[in-house]
């Protein structure tokens, strides 16, 4: 790599090349399997909901706090999994979230009130947000900077097939009527993942950071392979390590690490308020007000999880050609359409315009709506997030981001029937298609390019006060 005049580079450059040969990629991919129940436990919700309003009789509102109160324990959970990572190691947090993954569906299925099934999902939001905190973090520091947006954006098509599972489990228990198996079933996935995550090493910036440093090269060997990329990378960590502070202290003192923060919460945020969840929990309930029969309500849902799916792996297959700036700045720009031709579909009453082809039009706005958010702001904001956020304040930085992006989910999720009822589903939705044009021009204000820059590079650049949009635009320069 060529240098730019006049830029000092305070840590190594490290460039892996096409052929790495440790197992970086297979214990990344083992570690996002947890992604599988995130998305189940988002998902399942959407079949089951109908079925338990019917057995408990809930209101509205209660309808909008049992999806609510997952949320709510998964802001909580975040809070958790940044004490515990810190202090006990990421590997350890995701043995112990695996655990509540097993248990929490399992008291979903055996509640015998509201008030029990509730405090059932509250466990497992714990357990969810606990996981959307420390996978991505492990996966970035476990990752080698060519694959580390790959490796990243895979668990983010685990949470997609977890969301596409949740919605086929769905669509065939509800022949039945068994919310309680809808619910439970979570339970034997949960424990798989118990049993894989126990063979998972430790990740090597906290082992340098507890100050073991055999056991670190251990775990770089192991994953890089080549002894020469162990010396390079071990080196940049240090350096990093060297200058490193308490996590909050490094927000309340350092504007760089401040600006970092503050994107990523607004990333997360973002991320949220683009509708997503409304339309994933709520899937069916929409369906149905667009003047859908009954079976459309249960098996719409598996169409846009295929969609989500498939759009996943698109972004999969790009973001390290295309880059995450344009593909989320254009994510951005055509949900914003998608959500304008849904409001249009809807007109300003509750239920569908009575225009020929409006209902055909309602579908193809969703669908286009979720492949967009599948392909940049589903899989970006997570990968963003655990690049930009610097090493000296990684867990409190995540931990801030992550528990803005539960506590966006859950407004959305606890006003968006409210809101149906009050304004009316075009007046809503085309509040949705507004934001998500705001944070299009949001993302081409603030939203650096970070392909092909290791995590220390990306630091280094923030701590010299580069601007945030111009982050990583003179070493790809100088290359």
């Amino acid at each position: 790599m060529q240098r730019q005049p006049g830029i000092t580079q305070t840590s190594p450059t490290i460039r892996h090349g096409p052929a790495i040969r440790g197992r970086a990629g297979l214990i990344g991919g083992l570690a996002a399997l947890s992604g599988i129940l995130f998305g189940l436990d988002t998902g399942v919700m959407s079949g089951a909901l109908d079925l338990i309003t019917q057995e408990f009789i809930l209101s509205d509102f209660q309808r909008e706090a049992l999806v609510a109160v997952m949320l709510l324990g998964a802001a909580i959970g975040v809070l958790c999994a940044a004490w515990l990572s810190h202090a006990w190691g990421r590997k350890r947090t995701l043995v112990l979230t695996a655990g509540l993954f097993v248990i929490g569906p399992l008291l979903c299925a055996e509640a015998s009130s509201f008030h029990m099934l509730m405090l059932a999902r509250m466990l497992l939001g714990l357990a969810t947000g606990a996981t959307t905190f420390v996978t991505p973090l492990y996966i970035a520091e476990i990752a080698d900077s060519g694959r580390r947006g790959a490796m990243i954006l895979g668990y983010q098509i685990m949470i997609s097939l977890g969301l596409l599972s949740a919605f086929v489990s769905d669509g065939l228990f509800s022949y039945f009527g068994v919310w309680r198996w809808m619910l439970g079933i979570v339970g034997f996935p949960g424990l798989v993942f118990m049993m894989g995550v126990l063979f998972l090493p430790p990740s090597p910036r906290w082992l340098l950071a507890q100050g073991r440093e055999r056991d670190a090269r251990r775990v770089l060997i192991e994953l890089r392979g080549l002894p020469r990329l162990v010396v390079a990378e071990r080196n940049a960590i240090m350096a990093q390590l060297a200058a490193r502070r308490d996590g909050i202290g490094s927000f309340v003192n350092d504007p760089n690490c401040r600006r970092a923060m503050w994107l990523a919460v607004g990333l997360q945020t973002a991320q949220q308020f683009s509708g997503i969840n409304a339309v994933l929990y709520y899937a069916p309930h929409i369906i149905g007000l667009a003047g859908y029969g009954q079976k459309v309500q249960v098996w719409g849902p598996v169409g846009i999880g295929i969609i989500n799916l498939l759009s996943t792996f698109v972004a999969l297959n790009c973001v390290d050609r295309i880059g995450r700036r344009p593909m989320l700045i254009g994510g951005f720009a055509v949900m914003a359409v998608a959500m304008a031709a849904l409001a249009v579909a809807f007109g300003s009453g509750t239920g569908m315009a009575p225009v020929p082809g409006m209902r055909l039009l309602m579908g193809a706005s969703m669908l286009l709506f979720v492949a967009a958010f599948a392909f940049s702001a589903g899989p970006l904001a997570w990968l963003l997030c655990a690049e930009i956020l610097p090493l000296r304040g990684r867990e409190f930085g995540m931990a801030c981001s992550t528990c803005a992006n539960w506590i966006a989910n859950m407004l959305v999720s606890i006003t968006f029937l409210t809101g149906l009822e009050v304004l009316g589903a075009g007046r809503v939705i085309w509040g949705y298609a507004t934001l998500n044009g705001l944070f299009m021009l949001l993302a081409i204000r603030f939203v650096p390019e970070t392909r092909g820059m290791t995590l220390e590079q990306i630091e280094s650049e923030l701590m010299r006060g580069t601007p945030l949009r111009a982050l990583g635009r003179l070493a790809r320069q100088g290359r």
